[in-house]
């Protein structure tokens, strides 16, 4: 491999590293900056000495929402949610773009069109309120992962990705005797992995870091998922707040409640599971980026 030893290549090449260490900068504190709030004491982040380092170090804030067993139910709610609904996207997602991928399909442009409303139309909150409590799913664990189960645009990003496999696999099968669905077990999901890895993650980041639906289809609040509750949190620390500056409470109340460092120590534990969970799909997520500039 010929390098390029150039003066404008050295320069481009110092370039390019002066921005992507500045965008691993921008990254990374503030991920660094929740975690060392969340390590140091009430006291230490309202005199304003927590940087990216923890000042007066504890636990406190990790075992109070540990006790309160709230943020840990809500924790495993979220679990739940994300897992129950990312397979169910899924599921539904795959063998719809399947379908929609095969030129055979009778009327599959009018299906196709069909979906494709979907993405520009919608009945709005209040119908969607409505549909959700009439057909009984209101206050269930369905109502969070059923509305929102397909996503249009990863439909056609997968069927867009389903059509680029060649089709005379497909033929080669038929010929042996196969049929659609072991097709689609056995051939179009195994050469689709960097697909179904990539729009899997994107399903499970939007079911984790989702608040809105709880908060209009949930009454119970031992259901809440994780992101509501860091949501109550943070407005009761908000609350605090006004309060001080409008001195109906003190500084040393809000240093004693300890609001904030819990406020930080659920963020920090909101965002955990994704931090662990990519470098292990980091090699199928890297290869499918760009699994949306195939043709349609």
């Amino acid at each position: 491999m010929i390098r390029d030893r150039s003066l404008s290549s050295k320069l481009l090449d110092a370039v390019v590293h002066i921005v992507m260490l500045l965008v691993l900068i921008a990254t990374i504190y503030p991920v660094l900056y929740v975690l060392s709030a969340s390590l140091s004491s009430p006291t230490a982040y309202n005199l304003g000495k927590v940087s990216i380092f923890p000042v007066d170090v504890t636990l406190k804030a990790y075992r109070l929402i540990w006790e309160a067993k709230t943020v840990t139910r809500s924790f495993l709610n979220s679990v739940v949610y994300t897992m129950l609904g990312t397979a169910i996207s899924m599921l539904l997602t795959t063998s719809l773009a399947y379908a929609l991928s095969r030129k055979r399909l009778t009327l599959r442009s009018f299906y196709l069109v069909f979906v494709l409303i979907t993405m520009y139309f919608n009945g709005g909150m209040i119908a969607n309120f409505l549909l959700v409590k009439h057909l009984g799913l209101y206050d269930s664990i369905w109502a969070i992962v059923l509305p929102t189960a397909i996503s249009t645009y990863y439909l056609i990003i997968m069927r867009s990705y389903f059509q680029a496999i060649p089709e005379e696999l497909n033929e080669s099968a038929y010929l042996d005797g196969a049929n659609d669905l072991i097709i689609f077990i056995r051939i179009t999901l195994p050469l689709s992995m960097a697909a179904l890895v990539t729009i899997g993650l994107f399903y499970a980041v939007n079911y984790w870091n989702a608040w809105f639906s709880s908060l209009l289809y949930l009454k119970d609040q031992d259901k809440y998922p994780l992101q509501m509750v860091l949501r109550q949190i943070i407005i009761r620390s908000e609350l605090l707040m006004q309060s001080i500056r409008a001195g109906e409470a003190s500084a040393s109340e809000m240093a004693s409640t300890d609001v904030t460092s819990v406020k930080y120590a659920t963020l920090f534990v909101s965002i955990g599971p994704m931090m662990i969970l990519y470098p292990f799909i980091q090699k199928y997520f890297v290869k499918g980026v760009m699994i949306g500039s195939l043709k349609g």
